[in-house]
């Protein structure tokens, strides 16, 4: 028994959310036994080394001429000789735009559906949970039987940091060549260059609908200010111009997985929750106390935020002085 975790690189460096999945994959370690890792590319090098030092017990290295270049046929076909020859139980994929395109396909090969954008696993109930109607509903998903496909949702889980000591790079011989290769690759999709990635902050203060007027930013950056937090906002914020679109979180704006998540003056609707997720320590500062927020939230303060922020502040850097 194993699990399998497809990396994936571009320009020379791997997609952090390759790492998300792997911690996903670990958290499978007691119940499926070995977490693997899959590059696919050619002339790897360093890259496959770096991978090894995630946590993978073993790191699979596809390399082909054909695979230099991204095109669906060739990973799918590179990808399925691997899982036929290696026969894990749980095949993870990183849910970006390049495995959206092929995953589905990979598990079409084997005749399985892809479970896409997972939030959470029990791997004792082998079971993997995903969201539905923007976060309204969780629906559970088991799979009658091996190899299961999953990707990952951003944020979903946070990457783990390499360790001192790194798994054993094996090379797996494949077999490609150019009329199974029907696509001619182009240029990779770019999404929108953000200037702020807060999926990549540890702290992170949050402010909503509670702040009023955007005159009182100011209170909730000066206490982002002491924390060394980046400043972000639910989606009201944003969409009134107080903050850059950026510096939304929610589904329709950055999913992150912070240590600790500040939500300042934010009832917690749906929307925000499902963006948050992955936060490990949600506090929360709302003058509601039936707010939705509360719920979600590992610590909370019921009261005026123009109160609790400044005093919370002032300690803060008094701890600090």
């Amino acid at each position: 028994m194993s699990v399998l975790v497809v990396f994936e690189h571009r320009a020379g460096k791997w997609n952090r959310m390759s790492f998300e999945a792997l911690t996903a994959g670990s958290a499978l370690r007691d119940v499926f036994g070995d977490v693997h890792g899959a590059a696919i590319g050619h002339n790897l090098g360093d890259l496959a080394s770096e991978a090894s030092s995630y946590g993978a017990s073993k790191v699979f290295v596809l390399d082909h001429a054909l695979l230099e270049d991204y095109t669906p046929d060739g990973y799918s076909l590179a990808l399925e000789q691997l899982i036929r020859k290696v026969k894990p139980d749980v095949v993870i994929f990183p849910h970006t735009y390049q495995a959206r395109d092929y995953a589905p396909k990979v598990a079409a090969r084997f005749g399985k559906p892809l479970a896409s954008d997972v939030i959470s696993v029990n791997a004792a109930q082998k079971t993997f949970v995903r969201q539905l109607f923007q976060g309204k509903l969780n629906s559970e998903i088991k799979f009658a039987e091996a190899p299961a496909f999953i990707s990952i949702q951003a944020g979903a889980f946070r990457a783990e940091q390499p360790g001192a000591q790194s798994g054993a790079v094996e090379p797996i011989e494949i077999s490609l060549n150019n009329a199974q290769i029907r696509s001619k690759p182009e240029p990779p999709y770019r999404e929108a260059q953000r200037s702020i990635d807060l999926n990549a902050a540890e702290v992170i203060v949050s402010v909503g609908r509670g702040i009023k007027e955007k005159e009182n930013l100011k209170i909730v950056e000066e206490l982002a200010e002491a924390l060394g937090a980046e400043l972000a906002a639910s989606r009201p914020i944003c969409d009134n111009g107080w903050l850059p679109m950026e510096r939304q979180v929610g589904s329709s704006g950055q999913t992150v997985s912070p240590k600790v998540y500040f939500a300042v003056g934010i009832s917690g609707a749906i929307q925000h929750l499902v963006g948050i997720k992955g936060s490990k320590t949600i506090v929360a500062i709302n003058k509601d106390e039936n707010a939705p927020i509360f719920e979600s939230a590992d610590y909370g303060a019921v009261g005026d935020l123009f109160e609790i922020v400044p005093a919370l502040t002032a300690e803060i850097k008094k701890a600090k002085a």
